[in-house]
């Protein structure tokens, strides 16, 4: 890990004082690499369990709940995780700066996941508004800070820093299932849960004795409030938590509620909203004629990746079922829980990533165009929903296939979202106007919201038949699409982007 920095940007990031860096990168991605693999690790574990706890019969500890409704449940969370990503971006750049929000959203995670583990219904929803609400407040501030340490969008180190700091995302999401999984499907569900929390509080305790190594500009607020904007934020949230607050209480009293109240309004908004903060940014006047051109082309990206989130993020939901209705679990004699499955997309990425992220920084100049990159990933991932379709009609008459197919179609996908996802989020820090660093960082988010809740609704409209042969097939044919026609269309978006390739 010890080596001395070599980069014609390193005046303006210059090395530590002892000359170590982290893998060839400044000192502080390993702060938010650690962090960063604590708060996936945390997240990635409950995630593991929260589709087959809501679905498990009520005699054996869970809730009972029906898959389709489960399913639903699950995208319209983890669409609102990324959701809450767009105020928590507003906050690091309005109100905290990213370094301060981090630390507060680091805490909060880990008060969710405690109430999760104590086993009271009320409190476990209470539980996943908390780690939604903390969830959205790290990601986008984190990933900026990643930017930071890097001078300018150009540094021939970025793109690779962003790859090594996926590597930690990935390590937490794949020692997750495979400790909480287990802990909760063989020993205790809210035990699981608790385990997450543990691995939040770690997080957190890290990042704090880890802060001095990372940029000056994370502790900065971009662009800090006065008085009469601070006065409207606060009369605009109290405003809206009113009336929210009084349509509820209407529909309760009324006897209407059911989850429906809930999963509907949420996968609405995930689609409305950014195409708001799009409309917002392009029509704001502090932003650049050049940073205006950039936005339009980031469009484009942002689609690409809204179909990517779409099929990718169904691996906790519909591949978790079908691994536990239809698949064998166990491989070579090894017996496994079926949560075990949520480790084999984060090995797939620490085998193939450091290839990946060497080939990046080898191929220097001759480096595949972002819009490239995102093509292979859309085709990619349509590719993996054609497996899973060969997959859903082996299982045919309840037979149990053997978990290669699984395995499979994360080997597909994993290299689809090591071409998409990691250049994703460098692209956004590259691609946003000044004013609003870290807000982009929250629409890039916003990606993974609006296709979780394009697949909610479809849930919510056709409930399991979106998991049939049929309905993987689509799926995978709409993405394969996709990818073809941003490919044909890179002549178009190039330009776009100015001197970002």
């Amino acid at each position: 890990m010890a080596s001395t920095a070599a980069s014609k940007d390193a005046s303006q990031h210059p090395p530590a004082a002892d000359g170590k860096t982290f893998f060839g990168h400044p000192r502080g991605l390993a702060t938010l690499f650690m962090t960063e693999m604590w708060e996936r690790f945390s997240f990635y574990g409950m995630r593991a369990l929260l589709v087959l706890y809501l679905t498990a019969a009520v005699t054996e500890g869970g809730m009972g709940m029906a898959s389709a409704t489960a399913v639903a449940l699950y995208s319209v969370y983890n669409a609102t995780v990324y959701l809450m990503a767009m105020p928590g971006g507003w906050l690091g750049d309005r109100v905290w700066g990213p370094r301060k929000t981090v630390a507060i959203s680091a805490f909060v995670i880990m008060i969710g996941h405690a109430l999760l583990a104590v086993g009271v219904d009320a409190l476990f929803f209470a539980g996943l508004v908390f780690i939604g609400v903390g969830s959205g407040l790290l990601k986008a501030n984190i990933s900026t800070m990643v930017g930071q340490l890097y001078a300018g969008p150009n540094d021939p180190r970025r793109d690779g820093g962003f790859t090594v700091f996926y590597m930690g995302i990935n390590i937490g999401a794949f020692a997750a299932p495979l400790l909480i999984g287990w802990a909760g499907q063989k020993v205790s569900w809210h035990l699981g849960f608790g385990l997450a929390a543990v691995g939040m509080a770690l997080g957190l305790i890290q990042f704090l004795v880890g802060t001095r190594h990372l940029a000056p500009e994370s502790s900065v607020v971009p662009q800090p409030m006065d008085d009469e904007d601070r006065s409207k934020a606060i009369r605009n949230t109290v405003i809206a938590a009113v009336v929210a607050g009084v349509f509820y209480a209407a529909v309760v009293l009324a006897d209407l509620f059911t989850i429906d109240w809930v999963l509907w309004p949420l996968s609405i908004a995930g689609l409305v909203l950014p195409t708001y903060y799009f409309v917002r940014m392009r029509r704001d006047r502090e932003v650049t004629e050049d940073e205006r051109k950039k936005l339009s082309g980031y469009i484009w990206f942002f689609v690409a990746a809204a179909i990517f989130w779409m099929i990718f993020d169904q691996s906790g939901s519909t591949l978790s079922l079908f691994a536990e209705k239809s698949t064998a679990t166990d491989l070579f004699g090894i017996e496994f829980p079926t949560s075990w499955f949520q480790s084999v997309n984060p090995l797939w990425v620490m085998i193939i990533a450091p290839v990946l992220a060497a080939l990046w920084v080898k191929l220097g100049s001759r480096n595949p165009a972002t819009t490239t990159k995102f093509s292979f990933g859309l085709i990619g991932i349509g590719v993996s929903f054609g497996v899973m379709m060969l997959a859903i009609a082996s299982a045919d008459g309840g037979a149990k296939v053997t978990p290669l197919w699984l395995i499979t179609v994360y080997l597909l996908q994993t290299v689809a979202e090591l071409c998409l996802s990691p250049v994703g989020l460098s692209v956004t820090t590259k691609l946003a106007p000044a004013k609003y660093a870290s807000q982009l960082m929250g629409v890039w988010f916003l990606a993974v919201t609006a296709g979780d809740c394009v697949f909610a609704i479809v849930q919510l409209v056709i409930g399991d038949a979106a998991s049939s042969t049929t309905g993987f097939a689509v799926q995978g044919v709409i993405a394969a699409l996709a990818g073809f026609a941003f490919l044909a269309a890179r002549r178009k978006v190039n330009p776009l982007l100015g001197s970002v390739k």
